[in-house]
This record gives C-alpha cells, sequence and structure tokens, in this order.
C-alpha cells in the first residue's frame, strides 16, 4: 500500500519552508515513527516521521527544494519492509559480503543521518563503534561518541557552517566554496535589517561590579545544585533584574504595533541562543513568578532544544524584552539590535578585571559593560538611562531584588 508524504501543516507566520535532509532513501527500510525527513523554516525545524513499518518509496522533493504546507514530498510503501525480510535472511547469511558493498574500502558503515551528524562535527566514523544492525553506525552512537569526547575534553571541535576543505593548494590558488544561506538565517537577515530601517534605535552603555553576583555564586554555589540540581549561572541574575527593572519602566516592556503603543502588564523575557542553523531567541514566559532555579533550568532546556533544533514555534513566540549575551564569546562591548516588535533589548558582555575608582582608592574589580539599545519612538533617553542604571544597582546588591528597592 502506498501513502503520500506530506510536509507538516505550517504555523500561520510561516509560509513555506525547505526540505533540509532526507533521513532515508528511496528503497530504504524504516520503522513506524521514525524520522526520515526534516523541513527547515525561518524558524524551526520540523521533524516528518515514518507513518507505519516500510520503505520510501520515491523522493518527490528533493534536499534545498521548497516545499509548502502540507505539500507531497515523497511516497511511501507501507509493509515492504516486512516483503523484504527474505533478503534480509540472505543479508544474515552472508554478512560480510554486504559490508563489502557498503564499505569497500574497510570504513563503518554509516546511515544518511549519522554520516551527516559525523561530518558537522568533524569525527572520524571508523572510530565510531556502532550499535546497529551488522555493526551499522546509527546517528545516536556519533552522538553519544560528541557527547563522550567533549565530556573527556578531547572533542574535535565542530567545523562551522561553511567551513573551507583542508586541501593543499598550489601556488597562487585562490579556492572559493559558496553555501546557500538557510531559511532561518535569511530570516534572521531580513529581521535585522529591519529593524535598522524601521526603528529609531539608539544604544546606551554602563558597567557593572559584578564581584557581589560572583562572590554569592561562591558561596551557595554547592547548596544550591544540592536542592536544585543545577548550576547556579550569571543569566537568571540578569533575569530577575530585568524583570523588577520592566516593572518599573512599562516603556521599556511595551511594543509598537502600527501606530499604537501596546504596554504589557507581565514580562516574557527572550534570551538569545546561538545555534549552526542561526540565532533563535526562545521565551521564558512569566519571569516574575519563577526563581532563580527555574530560570536556570529554562535555559539549560531552552539551550538542549535549540542545539538539537528541537525548539517549537510556541518557544520562540512573543516575547517583551530580549537579554543576548555576546560575552561567552569574548565580545566586551557591542551595540545589540532590537527584536522587532519589541522596543529595548539588553546586551551582557566579557566580565574582565579593570582598574576602578573606589572610595577613593584604586582597586582591581571584575566588571562587565552593559549595553540596552532601544526604540526612541517608545522610550526616551532617561526612561532608557534609568532602566539601565536600575539593573545596574540591583546586580551590585542583589539583596535590591529580594527587596524590591
Amino acid at each position: 500500500m502506498s501513502t503520500e508524504i506530506k510536509a507538516p501543516v505550517f504555523p500561520e507566520s510561516v509560509a513555506e519552508g525547505t526540505v533540509a535532509t532526507w533521513h532515508k532513501q528511496p528503497g530504504e527500510a524504516c520503522s513506524r515513527d521514525e524520522l526520515i525527513v526534516d523541513i527547515e523554516t525561518d524558524k524551526v525545524v520540523l521533524e516528518v516521521v515514518a507513518p507505519a513499518d516500510g520503505v520510501i518509496e520515491d523522493i518527490v522533493k528533493g534536499e534545498g527544494d521548497t516545499v509548502e504546507s502540507g505539500e507531497v514530498i515523497g511516497r511511501f510503501k507501507e509493509g515492504a519492509a516486512g516483503a523484504s525480510k527474505p533478503a534480509e535472511s540472505k543479508k544474515e547469511e552472508a554478512p560480510k559480503e554486504e559490508a563489502k558493498s557498503e564499505a569497500p574500502s574497510g570504513d563503518a558503515i554509516l546511515s544518511p543521518a549519522a554520516r551527516k551528524l559525523a561530518e558537522e562535527n568533524n569525527v572520524d566514523p571508523n572510530a565510531v563503534k556502532g550499535t546497529g544492525k551488522d555493526g551499522r553506525v546509527t546517528k545516536e552512537d556519533v552522538q553519544n561518541h560528541v557527547d563522550s569526547a567533549k565530556s573527556s575534553g578531547a572533542a574535535a571541535s565542530p567545523k562551522p557552517a561553511g567551513d573551507m576543505p583542508q586541501v593543499e593548494l598550489a601556488a597562487g590558488e585562490r579556492p572559493e566554496k559558496r553555501v546557500p544561506m538557510t531559511r532561518l538565517r535569511a530570516s534572521i537577515a531580513k529581521r535585522l535589517v529591519s529593524a535598522q530601517q524601521n526603528a529609531a534605535m539608539l544604544t546606551t552603555f554602563n558597567e557593572v561590579n559584578m564581584a557581589p553576583i560572583m562572590e554569592l555564586r561562591k558561596q551557595y554555589q554547592d547548596s544550591f545544585v544540592k536542592r536544585h540540581g543545577i548550576k547556579l549561572g550569571f543569566m537568571s541574575f540578569f533575569t530577575k533584574a530585568a524583570t523588577e527593572a520592566l516593572k518599573r519602566f512599562p516603556a521599556v516592556n511595551a511594543s509598537i504595533d502600527g501606530n499604537d503603543m501596546v504596554y504589557h502588564g507581565y514580562q516574557d523575557i527572550g534570551v538569545a541562543v546561538s545555534t549552526d542553523r542561526g540565532l533563535v531567541v526562545p521565551v521564558i514566559r512569566d519571569s516574575d513568578a519563577l526563581g532563580l532555579a527555574d530560570i536556570e533550568k529554562k535555559i539549560v532546556e531552552y539551550g538542549t532544544k535549540a542545539k538539537d533544533g528541537k525548539l517549537g514555534i510556541e518557544e520562540m513566540t512573543g516575547g517583551t524584552f530580549t537579554i543576548t549575551n555576546g560575552g561567552i564569546f569574548g565580545s566586551l562591548l557591542s551595540t545589540p539590535i532590537l527584536n522587532p516588535p519589541q522596543t529595548a533589548i539588553l546586551g551582557m558582555h566579557k566580565i574582565q578585571e579593570r582598574p576602578m575608582a573606589v572610595n577613593g582608592k584604586v582597586e582591581v574589580l571584575p566588571m562587565m559593560y552593559l549595553a540596552l539599545s532601544y526604540d526612541h519612538r517608545m522610550i526616551d533617553g532617561k526612561e532608557a538611562v534609568q532602566f539601565l542604571v536600575a539593573i545596574k544597582e540591583m546586580l551590585e546588591d542583589p539583596a535590591r531584588i529580594l527587596l524590591d528597592v
């Protein structure tokens, strides 16, 4: 019985998508609910799974092709896997011959998804122990190998998107490599350019002494981990400080809709996360009702989902304010771009020891530059500066967050 493989029904805000990866090829057997193809939209990557046990009969839309919501992208033959069991018994009789046909040079046998993951993480397939049938290396085997190598500090660094191939060049050669921009990156580029063109964007700066937060973390880290099962980071403090400051300055928590200014009576904080496919901004909803541990768990959850491409549309929709941390990459100072339709975004940066004047004396303190980009159509300079100062004061004296002063 042959059935059509269709693209998922896209959300209203998504017009079309692109076929990113076919994990199964025509004639390849797959089991029910097994991942067969990824569809990349300008927001998330959607997965299409096998409707039953069978084989891929035909691929209508190849990798890189544009598809619309519900469009036919391939055909699936149900039960064909069962019909091929006699062939499988032959394979069992001569597994060595099969290995030779699939890997004539003695290389490991990889599924398409495993090969793609190995290439992205610069992993030698022969170094991965296969747990699949006849020693086949699965996607999970490669992922486990990467995770194990990272934990032991011996992981090979992943290839950046569009990285140049490592080849020996003759004198005078000037190689180039053209890589199509992913739909997500194209969407990000469009939004960022639109934000700069349509908003009266301005940035104000300040700096914060991180010593109080660092001492607090050092003092309570072990107890925090023991009680909540997660480490206490800096982002939760910034999220709580921003939440309290947003209550005091509602214009910073507002958005512009045409000629209307929309004031939000809640605080949904977006946290920018960098992935191989591009920058995504999952939203921590109702941050006012969450404790530091809850915020840390949400950040870790979103980070893991973003890395695996598992973030849903609903997790990235909305948001009244955004925090982006370029400091984890070593940025000392930057001017973040607004995330429309929000009217402000906070930029965190690298913590660096600097000589500071304290009560007439010079002290070396761990300082961080803060940047607040805002839409001057909605927020006056006075409000923007006072908002940033409020965050600075709460971080330098965390008791202010608890006491609401």
